[in-house]
């Protein structure tokens, strides 16, 4: 395939001049040529957006970089789908949409210079005013109408400063993304929707850790997709799963579907891996094996709420090794970030009627998995009254709180009411068909598992090897349907199991 040369086209990689118009023109006459290679040389290329085409591959040249202008005029708005939304938003700096053989490849980095959109951001986080810019009148009208049907505790849902992600391909298949460094997003660092047949080999996505919704790498409605050997380093989820967001994405009703992750490294971050909390089309069919968490809040997380509809069903994580993690794992059914806070029913501790808006989590198995010196809770496990999480199975899995009597914890996820925790065990909450297969659990304090409202439990050396004289491993409130095996009482110490109902166990 024929060979592109930017430089060719007038690119200068000093630093300086803007190469927005020579990119383009090469990329255009790859195109015109049938497609093939267009290379960048080692060097420093300012630009603005780029806009991808079918055919092509993008490679940079170790020692380049592609350092995007942090003018926001610079970006006319484009038709996205924006935090699980189809609306109008700033074009991402790198845009495909509708395309076919699309790479971007090498050992070059791709700099999105987000500072000036993050300042911004805080800006109006705190109260401020949006910033200048001619595409926000634009933008306000444009989504007009989503804007006045749907209620949101989205920071930037009035002001419509919807920032970019780094990349962004839509509509595309048969995408490579290889090598590369994509460092800096404005928004999420790289965001993919609506792809098929999506390989991702080698990428480092880096964000600093205090980036405000720094993603590193989000699959939207996609299928097909296999992510290997990437190292993570941001300032929000590291790998997240999404496919779209409350009534228009159950419109949408496309799925991600066999993701499979392996041999991958995340530090920092919201969560390691994570599922949703856009769950509108469904997420279903996922592997996630031989990865290391290290500082994340969450290690593997499921998040979704009443709204959102859809669900996550068929996930298989294995060979798991996290370390200083708030929570290993959190499944969450009431998550509250970016809902109508104005509709109490989003929030009722009580057992609301199903609707199309419930979502359902079922069939997750987790084997294998390490995680040392967490923070806030072992797990967590959350359900809604009238959709319990349903089929979950725990199989030679080790989760050690830290023993720092100094750690505060935090929220092992963010649930209806706020739920501080600190070196506790496994809070299990409105879940049918939880269990657990030789599993050990060190706490800081209280029980190694805490079962609520749940009920088909199956445990088997279920242990501590420190247990606490005055606590039981396990205790129930409104829990039945449980068996327990695998376990010895000692002398000296609480019982194993205790029961705040008569009907808990058998």
């Amino acid at each position: 395939m024929a060979i592109y040369d930017i430089t060719s086209y007038g690119a200068q990689g000093d630093g300086l001049q803007d190469n927005t118009a020579a990119i383009a023109a090469a990329i255009e006459a790859c195109s015109a040529g049938g497609g093939g290679t267009v290379y960048v040389p080692a060097g420093d290329y300012v630009t603005g957006p780029i806009v991808l085409r079918s055919h092509i591959t993008l490679q940079l040249e170790a020692g380049s970089m592609l350092r995007f202008t942090p003018r926001f005029d610079a970006y006319a708005p484009v038709q996205t789908r924006w935090s699980g939304y189809e609306m109008w938003g700033y074009s991402p700096l790198i845009y495909g949409n509708g395309l076919k053989q699309v790479a971007i490849k090498g050992e070059g980095v791709i700099e999105g210079q987000g500072q000036a959109w993050w300042d911004a951001y805080r800006v109006i986080r705190a109260g401020g005013t949006a910033p200048a810019s001619e595409h926000l009148p634009k933008l306000v009208e444009l989504n007009r109408v989503l804007t006045d049907t749907v209620k949101s505790n989205i920071v930037e849902w009035q002001t419509q400063f919807l920032r970019p992600p780094l990349l962004q391909l839509m509509h595309c298949e048969e995408v490579v993304l290889e090598g590369i460094t994509l460092q800096n997003s404005p928004f999420w660092n790289t965001h993919l929707v609506y792809c098929d047949d999506v390989s991702l080999r080698g990428v480092k996505f880096k964000n600093p850790s205090t980036t405000p919704n720094g993603d590193g790498l989000d699959v939207d409605s996609c299928s097909n997709v296999r992510i290997s050997d990437c190292h993570f380093d941001v300032g929000d989820d590291c790998l997240c799963l999404k496919s779209g967001i409350d009534a228009d994405g159950r419109r949408v009703g496309r799925p991600t579907e066999n993701v499979a992750v392996t041999n991958c490294t995340m530090l920092h971050g919201h969560g390691g891996v994570v599922l949703g909390s856009e769950t509108a089309g469904g997420i279903r069919n996922v592997t996630i094996s031989n990865c290391i968490f290290i500082g994340t809040d969450r290690g593997i997380r499921i998040k979704t709420n009443r709204a959102r509809g859809g669900g996550v069903e068929n996930v298989r994580i294995s060979n798991i090794y996290m370390e200083d993690v708030l929570c290993p794992l959190a499944i969450n059914a009431f998550y509250k970030h970016g809902i109508d806070e104005s509709n109490p029913l989003l929030t009722s501790p009580e057992a609301v009627p199903v609707t199309e808006g419930t979502p359902v989590i079922r069939h997750i198995q987790i084997s294998d998995v390490t995680a040392k010196n967490a923070r806030a809770a072992a797990g967590f496990i959350y359900g809604l009254p009238e959709m319990p999480i349903e089929d979950v199975a725990l199989r030679h899995v080790t989760f050690e709180m830290t023993l720092d009597p100094a750690e505060e914890g935090g929220e092992p996820d963010m649930v209806r009411e706020e739920r501080i925790m600190a070196g506790d065990g496994i809070l299990c909450r409105h879940v049918q068909g939880l269990e657990l297969h030789h599993v050990r659990v060190e706490t800081r304090q209280g029980p190694a598992l805490l079962l609520e409202d749940s009920r088909e439990i199956e445990i088997d050396g279920l242990r501590m090897k420190k247990r606490h004289a005055d606590t039981p491993v396990i205790t129930m409130k409104n829990t039945d349907e449980v068996e327990v095996s695998g376990f010895r009482e000692e002398k000296g110490q609480a019982p194993y199991l205790a029961k705040a109902d008569p009907a808990a166990a058998k």
